[in-house]
């Protein structure tokens, strides 16, 4: 058989050293003429069927993506992959448009799901189980999501006092320094997604703080028992609800990985406008209404009932002393009725 010289090269287009490999084939032609050559891939190759399920928000969103296992395959859970098959990977968790897209994504699942398999040939023991599982898949990409992964909460006390800190701002620095003074917790964990150095973060890092780790993978939050989010996409020259949108597009990333790491946690809202966060984070956690808590305005409670006793001396009991409303413009401060106050400091806290 005459070597088809140009046909290898084409196969070998990839080879780093195709030259040495051509001219090596070409010997063994002339020894062997009747040997024949095709291109193939080392390894077994899976087909794994995948959902993306992309919002109304896309491209500034992520899509959300999902294995749809067939009736004969079952998910392995672990990092990447919980119980009902939702993926979670650092691409989808760093989305940002333009820089991600769908084929990026795709990339990177081919990557990720060559070093950890998500499926496995189940037993017929185990496909009616799988039915339901499928069945849940299908209502979930409708928006629905009742269910959690056994698998993974089995290993949710592994850490005793575990608290994960979400942003990179100057709040999120501010309840990092004050749970470590504290000392409330045996770990506590700071997720920045900022790119780029900032200077709170950085200076936590130079400090070392113990049991603090300050990092970008939502693996990280595992276990915990407390999550305060404070992630916001608020500009100067912007309002709360002008931030409702992009807040909540980040949301849809963001919650429901954290509630996946950490299903028993309680998720503490202080982003911005926090009522709406909130609701947003109840639903996209999927949680318990007692596992989701928004600040509302307890520090604005807390920083009036400090003005009140500290600043203008008043003779009065400052626990008596609330601010209410929806955080911005409409929040009103109250106090009791029964609370006296001086003309001084009345027109002096009206002068603030």
């Amino acid at each position: 058989m005459e070597f088809d010289c140009e046909g290898v090269r084409r196969l070998l287009g990839k080879y780093k050293f195709r030259d040495l490999t051509v001219e090596e084939l070409k010997n063994v032609n002339r020894f062997y003429p009747h040997f024949r050559y095709s291109m193939d891939t080392y390894g077994n190759t899976y087909n794994i069927p995948v959902c993306f399920w992309i919002l109304d928000s896309h491209p500034f969103a992520p899509p959300i993506c999902f294995l749809k296992p067939t009736a004969n395959m079952g998910i392995y859970v672990g990092k990447h992959v919980d119980a009902q098959g939702r993926i979670y990977l650092p691409y989808l968790q760093n989305w940002s448009h333009p820089k991600s897209v769908i084929v990026g994504l795709i990339k990177e699942m081919i990557a990720k799901f060559q070093d950890e398999l998500p499926l496995y040939s189940l037993s017929s023991s185990d496909e009616a189980r799988q039915v339901d599982l499928l069945a849940y898949i299908a209502k979930i990409t409708e928006g629905v999501s009742d269910i959690n992964s056994k698998s993974w909460t089995s290993n949710e006390n592994k850490t005793v006092n575990k608290i994960t800190v979400v942003g990179s701002g100057e709040l999120a620095v501010a309840c990092t320094l004050a749970i470590s003074a504290k000392g409330i917790a045996d770990k506590l964990v700071l997720l920045d997604f900022s790119e780029g150095t900032k200077g709170g973060t950085m200076d936590l890092d130079i400090f070392n703080l113990p049991n603090v780790e300050i990092s970008k993978d939502l693996s990280a939050s595992a276990h915990s028992k407390v999550v305060i989010i404070t992630v916001n996409s608020l500009g100067s020259s912007e309002s709360y609800l002008d931030v409702v949108q992009s807040n909540v597009d980040m949301f849809r990333a963001l919650v429901p990985a954290l509630g996946h790491y950490s299903q028993h946690a309680v998720l503490l809202v202080a982003s911005q406008p926090v009522e709406i966060m909130t609701y947003v984070t109840w639903k996209l956690s999927t949680f318990p209404a007692n596992q989701v808590i928004g600040i509302g305005c307890n520090l604005d409670s807390q920083r009036l009932q400090y003005i009140i006793t500290n600043v203008l001396k008043a003779q009065t009991s400052s626990k008596e002393v609330w601010v209410i409303g929806e955080q911005g413009e409409d929040k009103v401060p109250i106090w009791s009725g029964q609370e006296v106050m001086s003309q001084s400091s009345q027109v002096q806290l009206s002068n603030r």
